[in-house]
């Protein structure tokens, strides 16, 4: 995000950010932060946590990714939607978030996104649960259409409804809903699922860890070996 965003205090709007992270730690460098859940109870969490750490933002808004009436045309500098994304099981409904996401924008805003990918279960239960045909049938499931409806005993991602994508839709989703691509990036890249050694490294040599992580991240071809792809797009003129 550094590398991307616009210096402080523009304004930034956190969608489906829950309990603030992003909020509170964009709200700490200055900007001016609204923050965007459908849950009532993550939104008082980040009232309590910005109080705890003498912080403050622009709003905390009660509402869908895919109806941001409540916001105006054209405000916001930056847009985070960091989560919708793989939460939305319908094509419609994530076009909608997209779409919602960039009216708020202003004139060449920016927007972050992530995505969990189509692969990201796969690699999860073949090194955690490879003989669990529960498991194996979800990832059955999610290969053939992405989706999975959470349930009672679901997953990993418990009772939440999940989308993951192919790394190849991630693009056209964003530049048909009016984006400029300026970045894709794999978040664990080729390090994913073998991280255990590099984590318990620090200083230059942890550093090094992390350039090459990101250097890779972009590289395209590597891009379904990762959990999550980041995007960074430009709204582009009318």
């Amino acid at each position: 995000m550094r590398e991307f965003l616009p210096p402080s205090p523009a304004r930034v709007v956190d969608i489906g950010g829950g309990p603030g992270r992003y909020s509170l730690t964009l709200a700490r460098q200055g900007y001016r932060v609204t923050l965007v859940d459908l849950s009532r109870a993550c939104l008082d969490l980040a009232k309590r946590k910005a109080i705890e750490n003498r912080l403050s933002l622009d709003g905390y808004v009660h509402a869908r990714a895919t109806d941001l009436r409540e916001l105006p045309d054209e405000f916001f500098d930056v847009s985070l939607l960091m989560g919708p994304l793989y939460h939305l099981t319908l094509e419609e409904d994530r076009k909608l978030a997209v779409s919602e996401t960039k009216r708020i924008l202003k004139p060449n805003g920016l927007i972050f996104a992530s995505v969990i990918t189509r692969y990201a279960p796969i690699r999860w239960t073949a090194r955690y649960e490879p003989a669990s045909s529960y498991h194996l049938e979800f990832v059955k499931k999610v290969m053939d259409t992405g989706a999975w409806k959470g349930a009672g005993e679901a997953y990993r991602f418990g009772r939440a409804d999940c989308y993951f994508a192919r790394p190849s839709e991630i693009k056209p989703l964003m530049e048909e809903q009016g984006f400029e691509t300026l970045a894709i990036v794999g978040c664990e890249s080729a390090v994913s699922m073998v991280d255990e050694k590099v984590n318990e490294l620090s200083g230059e040599l942890f550093d090094l860890w992390v350039d090459i992580n990101y250097r890779m991240g972009k590289d395209t071809d590597a891009h379904g070996a990762s959990e999550h792809l980041f995007y960074v797009g430009r709204k582009a003129k009318k």
